[in-house]
């Protein structure tokens, strides 16, 4: 592609060199960078690609896009300048790509709990309805039947639009991505069209990232600003929050709600271990999903449908047979009766609604054992919060180690006791081996008790000191339960 059509409604301040060369592929990492290559010199949290430009020009790079020209210039070389690289990278990425989220009607969600959820229902029910489908999410990015590994819950804008063309080019009709507050905030989906945006909700997350909670609201609300009037915006009223997104934007808004007026509807007639019957604007429709902040995604995933213009009735049929995303309510049975349980909830509010969800559930005389630990390297200070929800709401809880990373795991721990009263302590457990946590926990269940193992989910591994080691709840739940 020639450099003059890579730069269409591109900002340039200032061009060095020829518009006519051939650009072969678009790098902002310097290692990547091979013969013809355009590198954009983009400021990250940890490096700056300017610091890079010597190595992308020796590696072939022949078009440099930067904020801050070089003072010796090459004859051999392009300089682009621009305002903001983190900005144009996303617009180099569509352009380069052939615009691909134009070709298809591409969907985002956010908020802090429900987005896989969300965007994995919406996946499988417009599979349901015989459409070729593209997924991003948090667990796996699927194009169609074929599933390719997630690394970000949203990719970076190159690997992002890569994917959003096989899409297209796989012949879907729709794509549903989760869009994190990080990924607004790194403007990783700038240069996007978005047919509609989903709000969730949001609770206490991500502070170590965005300082304080109001700069967090401001990051998800900038995603809603930025979609334009042929979108829509689709926002949770039930949240204390869910106004505030749909304040500035100029896409059609729309709500849904199990508690206020709003334009989708629902109510939970009856809530099952193995699903529940909903009443949905008018209609029932029993589902393979559970609790109250499922009925919420479920609602939201109706609605988005209904903007999509899809057939409410063909809608409901295929909601009754979706399932969820994996590690979320993941439920094994032991064949002494014991319920374990996974989820990934790793938030304050998240694990409140997943154990406040058991407690409905549960009959007489089960006890709530929940195993809990906190992910290294985050938000601090939501660790004692999750322990003081846990223990408020479980019979007995047993703190662990998450994902430490290069954090000491008893230090995690430690910060985590802080929310445990000293007359909750006597059901209090507390064993840094995760593995060895699960398992106890296992021990300690009686028939019919429900074990919650929170956290991690979906995730395969456990991280320590940069290392990333194979790791399943649930495979560790099925052989505990196997040996019983």
């Amino acid at each position: 592609m020639k450099l003059r059509e890579l730069l269409h409604a591109i900002p340039v301040q200032q061009l060095e060199g020829t518009l006519e060369v051939e650009v072969v592929s678009v790098c902002f990492d310097s290692r990547q960078v091979s013969a013809d290559s355009l590198f954009i010199a983009v400021r990250g949290v940890h490096t700056d690609g300017h610091l890079y430009l010597d190595k992308a020009v020796a590696s072939g790079a022949k078009v440099l896009v930067l904020d801050t020209l070089p003072e010796q210039l090459l004859d051999s070389v392009t300089y682009v300048l621009v305002a903001d690289t983190s900005y144009v990278l996303g617009l180099l990425a569509s352009n380069f790509y052939g615009d691909p989220s134009k070709a298809l009607k591409l969907v985002g969600i956010t908020g802090t709990n429900g987005k896989t959820t969300i965007a994995t229902l919406l996946f499988n029910l417009f599979q349901n309805l015989g459409y070729q489908v593209g997924l991003l999410s948090t667990v796996e990015n699927r194009i169609g039947d074929r599933v390719i590994p997630a690394t970000h819950t949203t990719p970076d804008p190159i690997a992002l639009n890569r994917l959003l063309r096989e899409m297209v080019n796989a012949g879907c009709d729709y794509c549903f991505m989760e869009v994190s507050s990080h990924a607004v905030v790194q403007q990783r989906i700038a240069g996007l069209r978005f047919a509609g945006g989903i709000f969730s909700n949001i609770t206490h997350d991500h502070l170590d990232f965005h300082g304080t909670f109001d700069h967090y609201i401001k990051a998800k609300k900038k995603f809603f600003d930025d979609l334009d009037r042929f979108a829509f915006a689709l926002t949770n009223v039930d949240d204390r929050n869910g106004a505030v997104m749909l304040q500035n934007t100029f896409a059609h808004k729309k709500t849904y709600g199990l508690k206020s007026m709003a334009d989708f509807k629902a109510k939970v007639v009856e809530s099952h271990l193995d699903g529940m019957l909903l009443h949905v604007d008018g209609h029932d429709v029993w589902v393979k999903l559970v609790g109250g902040f499922n009925a919420y995604n479920l609602l939201a995933v109706y609605g988005a449908a209904i903007l999509l213009e899809q057939e409410t009735m063909k809608v409901l049929t295929a909601m009754s047979d979706i399932v969820g995303a994996e590690g979320r309510f993941d439920v094994v049975r032991s064949t002494s009766g014991v319920v374990g349980i996974v989820d990934y909830a790793h938030t304050p509010d998240a694990v409140e609604n997943v154990l406040l969800t058991i407690r409905d559930l549960r009959q007489s005389g089960q006890q709530v054992i929940t195993v809990l630990g906190c992910g290294g390297d985050r938000d601090k200070t939501k660790r004692p919060e999750m322990a003081a929800v846990a223990v408020r709401l479980s019979d007995k809880v047993i703190i662990t180690s998450d994902n430490p990373r290069t954090e000491d795991p008893m230090a995690i721990i430690h910060d985590m006791e802080a929310g445990v009263q000293t007359s909750d302590r006597k059901h209090v457990f507390t064993i840094a081996e995760r593995k060895e946590a699960i398992r106890a926990a296992c021990h300690l269940a009686q028939p019919g008790d429900i074990i919650l193992v929170a956290g991690k989910g979906h995730e395969k591994y456990q991280e320590v000191n940069g290392v990333r080691h194979h790791f399943d709840d649930k495979e560790i739940l099925e052989e505990t339960f196997n040996e019983q």
